[in-house]
């Protein structure tokens, strides 16, 4: 591959605006896919890599947590996970010339797509204090700094450990470990930033912060509730689960204020009709519904349900309490302002709630669109509510679906990636090791920010991830950063996270997904929970991007050998056979019973899920109804209601490439989707260049108005429920307060942000 194309760094400057899709995948997505693949890694790796991903004996797809099947395919990969595959296993390195030439600064001004690019990490680098530009460091120089860093701390609570959902069970587990010997939970991570909504609403409702269903379910289930999600581009392998559901006799219902390609018709490439014929019709119905008015549709389908008298009554009165005062609090409706605050007609609702009276078995699946609003805890159990109205959660075919994003990240929170662990999890380490973990409750991903912008956290330590992108309110958090003694990330490929530090940095160059992890024993095995709890192995194959790097769990325990030299842990002999671990995770994390031996299994193993057996382990055993105010996110007149989403060539922070296919972008990213309606009404017109600029009055709407604002947005007039524009992330993070969160789970709300736009 010629520098020059590696170097091109063009922004929207051939930004074309087209006609948006009407299907997902197919021939096209196949085309793309390999174009990629082969640019990145050639031809014979592409095809060696590729057939690897998420087969038996072979490696765990980097992108999505989606499930494998029972039975799968050669090609057991989607558009979205080649790319991200040939993101990890590219040809292309960043080694330390590359920082020679570029200094730190010069790196801040270039796009997330170039710095993703540019290849893999090789070497550890340095940036001491003062310095313009990363230098190459040892490991054992590099190690020491970090540790004298945490050495130097006042207090443990200083020190601020995130981590990302690629993280293997075994290197989250030993991270955790390390994290509280050394004395704190300050322990963010990504799930703070997107489904901690749906874990804080489950384990209040039903005693399980995960999902209840299994593929098998959705395939048998009679009616499945596609809402706030597009797995068309964020879970593209949901679509093939859902047109098996559809074989069966299943009907979809989409809700969301995008209508998306994905859930009209999916081409299934490994199929005739998919190759050849018309494809497979997805959503039986789309509800435009308007941001943040999903709690009220809900309410209102609640409200339907026990007029018309179709409850489970036997299972609410055998395994759930709360329904007096739910049915109580639901028994009027007032439709004026449900109709305005989910921008549907009656029609439209009362359809949703005759589906849903007249299905055998039903689920609910959600992700972000939901997760990231004011409301969303409360949104997410209004959904729970209307699922035991009819006894949908413990049978076939029915329960609760958040649809994790990161390929691990329900892993590592089962592995104790948590700033608020239980006591039952501490008890356990600390009677494993022998250690004294703290009680104290840490610091999760907004509050880290606040630590640092305040001058309390001095130490920002980053297990994988790309934190200033991932993080809401990008200036602020950028300027938090800023402030520490140090910043030190674990990372395969550079990101824009590399490029704001504090006075001191560093990157520690760690081996991805793909690769093979030897150590003193012999190669290694993995092992990530996906988002059903099912926990499988992943064996690396490709020999390292660089025979330097070192794997997240020998990174962790060499850490913890400098940091806390009179440590009991055996941190060598856990860096030294994965098995180890494996061993003490089977003792501490219940569900984990002889681990080792399942993981041998096809497939691996699925975790507890006591639900599905209708046991809801919360206060008094039953699961719980719970009752809310209805609330939606008001705009005042001349304004909108902005979402943060991703483009289709894009896996959460990651920018594979500037094309948006199923929404009609191509070349560009710095569109802003806004009904055409509006657009008139505004006074403004489809291809303006405006800025689009956030107003904020804090969390009562009472404080001083604040204004943030991201610059040269072409308005792209779109199908979007009216009163609302949706941008990409992570351009339009600088939009969302670092203040403006959900209740109860602390999340960013980057679905529901007032905006107005202002023309150029």
């Amino acid at each position: 591959m010629a520098r020059k194309d590696v170097l091109d760094d063009q922004g929207d400057a051939h930004l074309e605006v087209g006609s948006p899709k009407t299907s997902a995948a197919g021939v096209p997505a196949v085309v793309r896919s390999m174009r990629m693949s082969v640019e990145q890694m050639g031809v014979v790796r592409t095809a060696r890599t590729l057939l690897r991903v998420n087969q038996d004996k072979g490696f765990d797809c980097p992108g999505c947590a989606w499930p494998d099947p029972a039975h799968s395919h050669r090609a057991e990969f989607c558009e979205n996970g080649a790319k991200a595959v040939a993101e990890e296993a590219t040809k292309r390195r960043v080694e330390p010339a590359f920082f020679a030439e570029h200094s730190i600064a010069s790196l801040r001004e270039k796009s997330d797509h170039w710095l993703g690019r540019q290849g893999r990490l090789t070497t550890p680098m340095h940036k001491p204090e003062g310095a313009s530009h990363y230098e190459p460091v040892t490991w054992e120089r590099a190690l020491d700094i970090v540790a004298r860093h945490l050495r130097e701390l006042d207090s443990p609570d200083e020190a601020i450990f995130y981590t990302s959902g690629r993280t293997s069970n075994e290197a989250a587990f030993a991270y955790q470990l390390f994290v509280r010997e050394f004395g704190t939970n300050n322990l963010p991570d990504c799930s703070n930033m997107c489904h901690e909504s749906s874990g804080t609403a489950l384990m209040e409702t039903i005693g399980i912060g995960k999902g209840t269903v299994t593929i098998d379910d959705l395939v048998a289930a009679d009616l499945v509730l596609v809402v706030g999600q597009n797995p068309g581009t964020n879970h593209p392998r949901m679509l093939s689960t859902l047109e098996a559901a559809k074989d069966n006799g299943a009907r979809v219902i989409s809700v969301n204020p995008l209508p998306e390609a994905g859930l009209m018709t999916f081409r299934n490439p490994q199929t005739v009709r998919g190759v050849v014929g018309r494809g497979t019709p997805l959503a039986d119905r789309h509800l435009g519904v308007r941001l943040g008015g999903d709690q009220a549709l809900f309410q209102a389908v609640g409200h339907l349900l026990l007029a018309r008298g179709t409850v489970d009554r036997d299972f609410i009165d055998r395994h759930t309490t709360g329904f007096d005062a739910y049915a109580e609090a639901r028994r009027e409706i007032d439709w004026e302002t449900t109709l305005l605050a989910t921008g549907l007609t009656e029609q439209e609702i009362r359809g949703l709630a005759d589906e849903v009276a007249t299905a055998g078995s039903v689920i609910v699946c959600w992700a972000m669109g939901i997760t990231q609003h004011r409301h969303a805890v409360a949104t997410i159990q209004e959904m729970v509510n209307v699922l035991l109205l009819g006894g949908h959660i413990g049978r076939e075919g029915a329960g609760v679906c958040p649809v994790r994003g990161h390929s691990n990240v329900q892993g590592d929170r089962t592995m104790g990636i948590f700033e608020r662990p239980s006591a039952a999890f501490l008890d356990a380490l600390d009677a494993e090791f022998s250690i004294e973990s703290p009680r104290e409750h840490g610091v999760d991903a907004v509050e880290a920010v606040r630590s640092m912008r305040d001058g309390r956290g001095r130490v920002f330590f980053a297990m994988g991830g790309n934190f200033v992108r991932a993080m809401s309110d990008s200036d602020v958090t950028e300027a938090a950063l800023e402030r520490v003694g140090l910043t030190c990330h674990v990372s395969t490929k550079l990101n824009r996270s590399h490029t704001v530090t504090g006075r001191e940095a560093l990157i520690l160059p760690t081996l991805g997904r793909t690769e093979r992890d030897v150590q003193l024993t012999g190669e290694q095995v993995v092992t990530v929970e996906d988002s059903m709890a099912m926990v499988h192995a992943s064996r690396g194959r490709l020999a390292p991007a660089s025979d330097t790097l070192l794997s997240e769990v020998a990174i962790v325990c060499e850490l913890a050998r400098r940091a806390l030299p009179g440590s009991s842990v055996d941190w060598a002999g856990l860096r030294g056979d994965y098995r180890v671990i494996r061993q003490h995770i089977a003792r501490v994390v219940p569900g984990f019973e002889r681990f080792e031996e399942r993981i041998q299994d096809r497939g691996g193993f699925q975790l507890p899920l006591p639900p599905r057996e209708r046991t809801f382990t919360v206060e008094g055993g039953r699961a719980r109804f719970t009752v809310h105010p209805l609330a939606y996110p008001s705009c005042p007149p001349g304004r909108l209601l902005l979402q943060t989403v991703r483009s289709h060539d894009q896996y959460n922070t990651t920018i594979y490439g500037l094309d948006d296919h199923y929404r009609g972008i191509k070349a560009g990213r710095r569109v802003v989707f806004v009904n055409p309606t509006d657009v008139s009404e505004l006074g403004l017109a489809d291809g303006q260049i405006v800025d689009i600029v956030s107003e904020w009055r804090g969390v009562d709407g009472d404080d001083a108005l604040t204004e943030r604002r991201a610059e040269e947005f072409r308005i792209v007039a779109y199908p979007t429920a009216r009163g609302c524009a949706a941008a990409y992330f992570p351009e339009t993070n600088v939009l969302v307060p670092l203040d403006s969160t959900a209740r109860g789970s602390n999340t960013p709300t980057s679905k529901s942000v007032v905006v107005r736009l202002e023309a150029r």
